[in-house]
């Protein structure tokens, strides 16, 4: 065979193989960590825990964006542990090294390292090194393409003790193509009445698309986890003729562009969004509080005031994700509809504003008052990290002589000296016994609260020191009566967990009289604070509903709808229940009635209700052993009599029956859950997202018998304005 036939030959097979044409090789898993344990790798420490973790771990914010079931987490045990976890040895196949990274960004204390030779080759931190952030994992990639045939190890480290100390990994590949973050921008002029793109499979939160006209948020867009690529497609008709700029963040993996889809035309692709008509688009709750557009987290500075309630809450008015934290500001005259107004206090050269209080100053201790009304105060936290330059968190006072429309941030600020690393969250309310304010404060460090006493808002002596195990940011302290008995009342110590402790407050020492109780068994309740000065003694909280998704929404995260929280008298000595405040009535319709009735295998009495809002009130009696369901949406709220739990979206709670009977109070929006079961002895809070065009609802019994005592079905109106 001469050469012309064998060199033929060769091209051939290249060409078929893929090598000629350059095909890349398929990507090679190193680890995924969905084993019970981390098999053949090296653990030392405490750190990484017995094995992968199954998502977000007990007292950790919601952790997201791994795949699969399992990661690695080292927060096992909190931020205190430490150790390695170390890979068997590989050879490098491929030119890049790509995985999924999230947690404390401290070089050399959390990280991920790539050890070639003995020698440190690469390395790279989460992107956390100071309060807020979020646990979100993002792709990442080593290019190694200089390191391909050599031997390499994975070294995993958490080193750090103090906040954010440990770190997230998972989905450890060797691949052709860098995995990583790419942001595309192009001027579009707004010609035809749809503007489309398609996202690649299981993209979720690390892709969004946004369009803006005149600087203005018009439209947004984050990618969903799916199995199959899927088209979005939004509705700019009433844009044409203006030219917007489309803005595309996304991770690239593969061919894959989200930006290379781009479609605008008149043709609808997928699933079709109109998200122009402010308060009305497709993933906006409407009876629950969101901002107009942008990031929101904590409720701050809950206070009544002249007939309204203010709702302050962290805000990023720059973006969609957590940032620039400023004080956005709502009010309301009942609760329940908002009116959002001008933002109240914005960062400057000290830092950002971090969250904290209000109050009314109604003596004047201050000596801000100008004119007949008392001022309101504000008291919140510098995030120093973020001043110009940076320097440590400390506490501050801002002040309004006009109904709460405008702040002046107060000339002597800080008010408060750094008392430990990231102190935050200053929750102040008037002591009348003692006559003073009191500032219970986050020390920084979990387990660790400070009592502060003022004359005037402006000086703070150090009253006294609490512990409170593994006590972590926004802390509250309220006295509530017990069975409404004003003569016999006790002190709730409360953090951001809504997990507290009941005792008694002499002005100076909070004195606990029971371990930590859980307030919350849902997954979506965080940082929640009650108002202060409410009308009529009422103990009202709002809570930031933590870890939602709203896709294709111009604003993101939302709260809780206000509960009424009371004491009430248990075997097991006084307990906290939480309802939703009375206001909801106003804002319902009956749909259905029943009483006295048998909930018999196989029936469905809501089979004919339909709808995406509801109140529902029940009160049932599972016979043994039966298993009654309430379905919203899609979604089972699950009762199993045998176990005596409640579950709902992968979690559970004891809820033993009551003299036979359960009583259940579910209000359901446009994204969220939210449960109350016995009377509100038990309370879980769910954020989720139903498919559009799922409107049912059912309650069936699925084993056993149970009966109905009382079933009360109300239809809930949006509280947002309607557009003409």
């Amino acid at each position: 065979m001469n050469r012309v036939c064998l060199a033929a030959m060769a091209f051939l097979v290249l060409f078929l193989s893929g090598a000629w044409a350059g095909e890349a090789g398929p990507d090679i898993l190193i680890a995924d960590f969905e084993g019970a344990d981390y098999g053949a790798w090296t653990v030392e420490g405490e750190a990484f825990g017995p094995g992968p973790a199954r998502g977000t771990l007990p007292n950790q914010m919601e952790v997201s964006g791994f795949e699969g079931q399992g990661l690695v987490n080292s927060f096992f045990n909190g931020d205190g542990a430490a150790g390695t976890l170390t890979s068997p040895p590989f050879e490098i196949q491929r030119d890049y090294i790509a995985f999924l990274i999230g947690g404390g960004m401290h070089p050399g204390e959390t990280c991920i390292d790539l050890v070639v030779d003995g020698e440190l080759a690469r390395t790279a931190t989460g992107p956390n090194d100071r309060a807020g952030g979020t646990e979100r994992l993002d792709w990442y990639s080593w290019d190694v393409s200089g390191l391909r045939g050599k031997t390499a190890l994975i070294r995993i480290v958490d080193a750090h003790t103090g906040g954010w100390g440990h770190i997230n990994i998972d989905h450890i590949i060797q691949s052709e193509h860098s995995i990583g973050t790419q942001e595309t921008t192009r001027e579009l002029a707004i010609t035809e009445d749809y503007l489309s793109v398609q996202f690649g499979a299981e993209q979720g939160g690390r892709c969004q698309v946004s369009l803006r006209v005149d600087g203005q948020l018009v439209r947004h867009a984050v990618g969903q986890n799916r199995k199959e690529p899927y088209w979005l497609t939004w509705d700019v008709s009433r844009l044409k003729g203006r030219t917007g700029t489309l803005s595309i963040i996304e991770v690239t993996r593969g061919a894959h562009r989200v930006a290379d889809t781009v479609r605008h035309d008149g043709e609808v692709r997928g699933v079709l969004y109109v998200t122009d008509r402010l308060y009305e688009e497709s993933y906006r709750p409407q009876f629950h509080f969101t901002p107009k557009t942008n990031w929101t987290n904590d409720p701050n500075g809950l206070v009544h005031y002249d007939g309204e309630y203010h709702l302050f809450f962290q805000h990023n008015p720059e973006g969609i994700n957590w940032g620039n934290m400023t004080w956005g500001h709502a009010v309301s005259p009942d609760l329940v509809h908002w009116t959002q107004l001008e933002h109240a206090i914005h960062p400057d050269e000290h830092g950002t504003i971090f969250s904290g209080s209000a109050v009314v100053d109604a003596e004047n201790t201050s000596g801000f008052q100008a004119g007949p009304h008392p001022p309101l105060v504000a008291i919140f936290t510098y995030a120093g990290e973020f001043g110009t330059p940076k320097r440590p968190f400390t506490q501050a006072i801002a002040y309004s002589t006009d109904r709460g429309r405008t702040f002046t941030k107060y000339a002597g600020n800080p008010v408060v000296a750094n008392l430990g690393p990231g102190n935050r969250d200053p929750k102040v309310f008037w002591h009348a016994p003692t006559g003073k304010w009191v500032m219970v404060l986050y020390v920084g460090t979990r387990n660790d609260f400070v009592l502060l006493g003022s004359p005037d808002l402006k000086t703070w002596e150090r009253l006294s020191n609490i512990t409170f195990p593994d006590g972590h940011e926004c802390p509250e302290l309220f006295e509530l009566p017990v069975d409404g008995d004003p003569a016999n009342t006790r002190w709730v110590l409360w953090e951001a967990a809504g997990r507290h402790q009941i005792g008694r407050f002499d002005g100076i020492t909070f004195t606990p009289e029971t371990g930590v109780l859980p307030s919350e068994w849902g997954r979506n309740c965080y940082a929640g604070q009650t108002y202060n000065n409410a009308p009529g003694g009422r103990r009202i909280l709002i809570a930031w509903m933590n870890g939602g998704s709203y896709p294709g929404m111009p604003f993101n995260q939302q709260m809780t709808f206000p509960r009424e929280l009371t004491l009430r008298g248990t075997e097991d000595g006084p307990r906290l229940f939480a309802r939703p405040i009375a206001e909801i009535e106003t804002i319902r319709e009956a749909r259905g009635h029943w009483a006295d009735a048998a909930l018999e295998p196989g029936a469905n009495p809501l089979n004919e209700l339909k709808g995406e809002l509801w109140d529902i009130d029940a009160v049932l009696r599972p016979g043994d052993g039966a298993r009654v369901v309430l379905t919203v949406r899609g979604t089972p709220i699950v009762y199993d009599a045998a176990k005596a739990t409640l579950s709902c979206l992968d979690t559970s709670a004891d809820v033993p029956l009551q003299d036979g009977a359960l009583s259940l109070r579910v209000l359901v929006d446009r994204t969220s859950i939210e449960i109350f079961a016995n009377d509100g002895r038990v309370v879980m809070s769910y954020c989720f997202l139903p498919d559009l065009l799922d409107l049912s609802l059912a309650l069936t019994c699925e084993e056993g018998a149970a009966r109905i005592d009382r079933l009360d079905v109300y239809a809930v109106r949006s509280t947002w304005p309607r557009t003409p």
